[in-house]
C-alpha cells in the first residue's frame, strides 16, 4: 500500500485558495468600484468627491479625534494595570488577568446595550453623545490594550531594571529609560489594535449617541446600504485602508519583534 506524501508547498494550497477567494477577489472588486463611475468607466471622481466634501472630511476628522482620545485613555488606564499584573508576586495572577478579559466573552451587543442602560440610569444618555461614545470605545477596547502590554512586560528581563538601579537610577529614571522603552512593542501593538477599530466601530457610536454621531465606519455602511452607492463606499474603504497602512508604518507595525526590541534597547 503506497503512502500519500504531501510537500509543504501543497499544504499551503487551502490557505492560498481561501486568501484568493475571501481577500484578493473582494479587494479587487472594491478597487474596481472605487475607481469607476455608474457608467463603469475609469474615473477619479469618487476620490475628488471625498476630499472636496466638507461633510466627509468632517466625519474623517471626527473619527480621528474619537480614535485618538480612545487610544490615549486606553493606554493611560491599561499600562499601570498591565505593569502591576506583570510585576505582581501573586501566584494566580492569571486569574486577575482573566477578570479583565472576561467581558470579551460576553456578546458584544449585549455589553453595549448594558452600558447604554447604565449611562441612561446616570443621566448621560442623550446629553453627552461624544463622552458616551468615548466611554463605550474605551470599555470595549481596553482589554485589547491590556493584553499586549501585559505580555511584553511579563517577558522583560528584570535584571536590566536591577542593573539600572545599581547604577544610581531612581524609580522614575529606571521606568522612563529602561522599562518603558523596552515595552514599546506592547505599546505599539496595543495602539494598533485600538486606534483603527475605534474609527470604524459605528455600533458603539450609534447605540450610545442615539445615532447623533457618524464615524467613518458608519459612513461606509450608509453608502453601501442606504444610498446603494458602492462606488463611493468602496472609495472610502480604500481611503480607510490607506490610513491603516500609514498608521502601521508610523507606529512600526510592519517591523518584526526583534527590530522593535532593538529599537527599545537603543532608546536606553
Amino acid at each position: 500500500m503506497t503512502k500519500i506524501q504531501f510537500s509543504r508547498k501543497q499544504l499551503c494550497i487551502p490557505y492560498a485558495v481561501f486568501l484568493a477567494l475571501f481577500v484578493i477577489v473582494p479587494m479587487l472588486l472594491i478597487l474596481f468600484y472605487a475607481f469607476t463611475g455608474t457608467d463603469g468607466r475609469f474615473t477619479f471622481e469618487n476620490f475628488l468627491n471625498f476630499f472636496t466634501s466638507t461633510a466627509k472630511l468632517s466625519t474623517l476628522l471626527m473619527s480621528f479625534t474619537i480614535a485618538i482620545i480612545t487610544t490615549a485613555f486606553c493606554l493611560v488606564i491599561a499600562y499601570p494595570v498591565a505593569y502591576l499584573l506583570a510585576r505582581s508576586k501573586f501566584k494566580r495572577k492569571n486569574v486577575l488577568l482573566m477578570l479583565f478579559i472576561l467581558p470579551m466573552w460576553i456578546n458584544f451587543v449585549l455589553r453595549i446595550t448594558a452600558l447604554r442602560e447604565l449611562l441612561d440610569w446616570v443621566g448621560l444618555l442623550g446629553t453627552q453623545n461624544y463622552l458616551n461614545t468615548i466611554i463605550g470605545m474605551v470599555y470595549d477596547f481596553l482589554p485589547f490594550m491590556i493584553l499586549p502590554l501585559y505580555t511584553t512586560l511579563e517577558k522583560l528581563d528584570t535584571s536590566l531594571m536591577e542593573a539600572a538601579s545599581d547604577l544610581g537610577g531612581n524609580a522614575f529614571t529606571v521606568f522612563t529609560k529602561v522599562t518603558f522603552p523596552l515595552s514599546m512593542p506592547g505599546v505599539i501593538s496595543g495602539i494598533t489594535m485600538v486606534f483603527m477599530p475605534s474609527m470604524t466601530n459605528y455600533v458603539i457610536s450609534d447605540t450610545l449617541s442615539n445615532f447623533n454621531i457618524t464615524i467613518l465606519g458608519k459612513l461606509i455602511d450608509e453608502y453601501f446600504t442606504t444610498y446603494n452607492n458602492w462606488h463611493m463606499g468602496s472609495m472610502i474603504s480604500i481611503i480607510l485602508l490607506i490610513l491603516i497602512f500609514i498608521t502601521m508604518a508610523l507606529t512600526g507595525g510592519f517591523r518584526s519583534n526583534g527590530q522593535k526590541d532593538a529599537r527599545g534597547a537603543h532608546l536606553w
